[in-house]
């Protein structure tokens, strides 16, 4: 394992030392091991043209993370998730550390804020502890993806009302923020292409991939073949905006813009360039029944960097059903994706396109033990690894046995 970083140990002792004052602090967290039956493949962590997490049959530790959560007073709670993992670059640190503020005020419309390193609030897929799936272990290409890339260090200011106390079946809230230190968002999508898997980046990490001839030829672009994704390059601050609509407890829809609002010229000593990405994210959540669910998010945006030598448009859907019948939970997934280039470099092709399919299962077999099941298929085609010398289309298949324990 790499050593823990300064800002790591730094967070932890400022952690305990608060704790002491405390008046209410919780841990909650979470282990998953896995056997895996996977298509051979060297991933992108492994520097290589794979999409899937897992390279060869395996067995293997698939999460791992505590979380920490500190009331102060009734206003204000402080969440940290450590995680943990066997795969990447780094193997230890923080994907989350914020403070909110919530204060009990007799208003209608109420008033929240966070300030920190967090995740914009736009998946409906991604809502248990850790950021995790309840539904699936391999999360759909968009999610996947703001695992990688997208957090946020900044504050973020919510209005919201609560339509039951109102005694209205519409509910909403509305979500602002500013933030900085995501300047290279739009790198993985670009040189790499969606992935599908479920690892969070670590605060401070860097995340790997193939060594692609254009990327780092000293003609072209001299960058290394990494992106830190949380890196701040040209000192501007990004916004998003957010709005969550829920008609009872039946349907919930969110929508997002996204745009870091980086300078697209701007470089830094690791030749890491900001990559000014911005998009549109829409997701539904709609309760069939009480014991089926239909989820899909659908994701359309652009990324820019230099003077038009790398502008790519990507465009990404998934819909999803799940099934709850007592302690068992069946989830079916489609993920399709699309990253097509319009730049002027073309020595240095982008264009990418890919689909995946997912079959779940989990049995909660005690209020702390899981097992499961689940299938995934991806297929992908990606322009830039006949630079590689390696077959443009990929097929990549895994089969995961799960035994996860939560406390």
């Amino acid at each position: 394992m790499h050593k823990l970083t300064l800002s790591t140990i730094a967070f932890v002792a400022s952690l305990a030392a608060q704790m002491a004052y405390a008046q209410n602090v919780t841990f909650e967290g979470r282990i998953e091991a896995n056997a895996v039956a996977a298509t051979h493949a060297d991933s992108w962590q492994s520097k290589g043209i794979g999409l899937s997490r897992t390279e060869h049959n395996s067995l293997n530790l698939q999460q791992s993370f505590v979380k920490a959560k500190v009331a102060f007073n009734r206003d204000w709670r402080f969440t940290a998730v450590l995680n943990a993992y066997t795969d990447g670059e780094k193997h230890l640190g923080l994907t989350q550390a914020f403070a909110r503020y919530k204060p009990i005020v007799p208003n209608t419309i109420k008033f929240s804020a966070r300030l920190g390193f967090f995740y914009p609030s736009m998946s409906i897929e991604n809502t248990a502890n850790g950021w995790l799936s309840p539904y699936s272990y391999t999360q759909s290409a968009i999610n996947s993806w703001i695992g990688e890339e997208l957090r946020v260090l900044g504050a973020e200011a919510s209005w919201s009302l609560n339509g039951r106390k109102q005694r209205s079946p519409w509910s909403w809230r509305v979500n602002l923020a500013a933030y900085k230190g995501n300047d290279p968002l739009g790198s993985l999508l670009t040189w790499r292409g969606f992935a599908m898997h479920n690892r969070q980046s670590l605060h401070h990490s860097r995340v790997q991939f193939a060594n692609i001839p254009s990327v780092i030829n000293s003609t072209t672009f001299d960058s290394p073949t990494w992106v830190a994704p949380f890196s701040e390059i040209d000192g501007k601050i990004g916004v998003y905006a957010g709005m969550h609509i829920s008609y009872l407890r039946q349907t919930n829809l969110r929508y997002y813009f996204y745009d870091n609002r980086a300078n697209p010229l701007a470089v830094n000593k690791q030749r890491l360039y900001a990559w000014r990405t911005k998009f549109h994210s829409l997701a539904l959540q709609h309760q069939l029944s009480s014991a089926w669910r239909f989820m899909a998010q659908y994701m359309d945006g652009d990324t820019l960097m230099g003077d038009n030598q790398v502008q790519a448009d990507y465009l990404a859907w998934y819909a999803a059903i799940s099934h709850t019948a007592g302690k068992h939970r069946f989830t079916a997934r489609y993920d399709n994706y699309k990253v097509y280039e319009n730049d002027s470099l073309p020595e240095d092709p982008n264009n990418s396109n890919g689909s995946g399919l997912t079959l779940n299962w989990q049995w909660q077999f005690s209020k702390h033990i899981e097992w499961g099941i689940e299938w995934h298929q991806h297929k992908s085609t990606v322009s830039n690894r006949a630079l590689l010398n390696a077959p443009v289309y990929l097929r990549q298949s895994q089969l995961l046995f799960v035994s996860a324990y939560t406390f």
